[in-house]
């Protein structure tokens, strides 16, 4: 007990650093609106603050915050992969702030599953209650498990500022951790595809397919790169600090790789089950299905084994159209896919938004907050002035 008193004194005295900007006043304003609507919404429940009915049970939050939220996460086990296990160290530089970002998109997911929950009280019941064979139950004790590892993860950064005695403690532990935070993701990343497995007379045939487990887990390791890519630009610019273009070039192509891989099996299945042609059929569905595989696999494979990769611009670039086209396809999967099966129409709430923006508002924030504390980004000076 007297050890917990003193670590969260020594925390207590931390001189901790949070510039304050006009780019994160903004964000300080969206992420306190979402608190005050969650406050709202747990207090008088879904139908006051949602447009989810009995055809629509699954909206925004479901959609992007959690089925988009994870796959977007992804990026810490591709990078731990990549760097822990295959130990290409040159990718060492992203280590951390990959998953960082990582932690707290888990941590953002799970926010957004709670506020999803109808009788939000009854959360705790999965872990009393448990449902064998449903694949819900799967993905909720994978997450749950694999945001835990992350946060102990976390504490091998965290005990090189304070609680600096625990410190070796969790660098011995953290290969252990490396180890067990790889096996989870890659159960629940596909489990959120096998959602869908059930749904073969109600998601339209261009998403449906007895692979859209693997479909997702390729897609979910894939995008890792692309997040990568984006964040070391925005961190670049608050931080003054830039990881080196030959870097994020190695790690586009090994995402390039993958792309080429999930494209050929996408390509394979709908010849196998004979859907090919559908996504020249002019309807929604279809024209939908060509702008997420045209935007965001073809021409991004183009990008990564092309000079375009040799070039800042051509890697934020890969970035935009790769994350774009997961968040499409994810999109495509709960909302465009089913629209014809369930009938009527649903669109999210103003609230649903707020709470859904105010997520990521908070992600942004907190990514802040640790990267100017903390040793996430390799700085020769880690108190560089923030100018975002």
């Amino acid at each position: 007990m007297s050890a917990n008193k003193g670590l969260l004194k020594e925390i207590a005295e931390y001189k901790w650093r949070f510039t304050m900007t006009p780019t994160r006043k903004v964000l300080l304003l969206l992420a306190g609106l979402a608190i005050v609507v969650m406050g709202y919404r747990l207090a008088t429940g879904l139908g006051t603050t949602t447009n989810l009915n009995d055809k629509w049970p699954w909206g925004l939050w479901i959609g992007f915050d959690v089925l988009t939220g994870v796959a977007l996460a992804g990026g810490g086990y591709g990078t731990a992969i990549i760097v822990h296990v295959l130990h290409r160290n040159k990718y060492h530089a992203i280590a951390r702030s990959a998953m960082l970002t990582s932690l707290l998109g888990y941590l953002l997911v799970m926010a957004g599953l709670f506020m999803d929950i109808g009788q939000w009280f009854n959360f705790w019941r999965p872990f009393v209650s448990w449902g064998h064979t449903s694949v819900l139950f799967e993905v909720f004790w994978c997450v749950s498990c694999y945001t835990t590892v992350q946060v102990l993860e976390f504490g091998e950064i965290l005990t090189e500022k304070v609680g600096t005695k625990y410190h070796n403690m969790f660098k011995k532990a953290l290969p252990v951790l490396m180890i067990v935070g790889i096996v989870f993701p890659t159960l629940h990343q596909s489990s959120l595809g096998g959602l869908y497995l059930i749904m073969v007379d109600k998601l339209y045939p261009l998403w449906w397919s007895p692979y859209i487990g693997l479909l997702f887990l390729m897609s979910s390791f894939f995008v890792g790169p692309a997040m990568t890519c984006l964040e070391t630009t925005l961190a670049g610019r608050a931080f003054n600090h830039e990881v080196p273009i030959p870097v994020l070039r190695g790690l586009v192509r090994i995402s390039g790789v993958f792309m080429v891989l999930y494209l050929a099996l996408k390509l394979y299945d709908l010849a196998d089950r004979g859907v090919f042609g559908l996504m020249f059929k002019g309807n929604l569905e279809g024209n939908m299905f060509l702008l997420e595989i045209i935007l965001g696999v073809i021409i991004p494979i183009f990008i990564a084994f092309s000079g375009m990769s040799n070039t800042r611009k051509g890697l934020v670039t890969f970035g935009v159209l790769v994350s774009g086209g997961v968040i499409l396809n994810r999109m495509n999967v709960v909302f465009t896919g089913m629209s014809a099966a369930l009938g009527g129409w649903y669109f999210p709430s103003v609230m649903e938004w707020a709470v859904s923006i105010g997520l990521v508002s908070i992600g942004c924030l907190a990514y802040c907050f640790i990267a100017e504390n903390f040793n996430i980004l390799e700085h020769e000076d880690h108190h560089h002035k923030a100018t975002a």
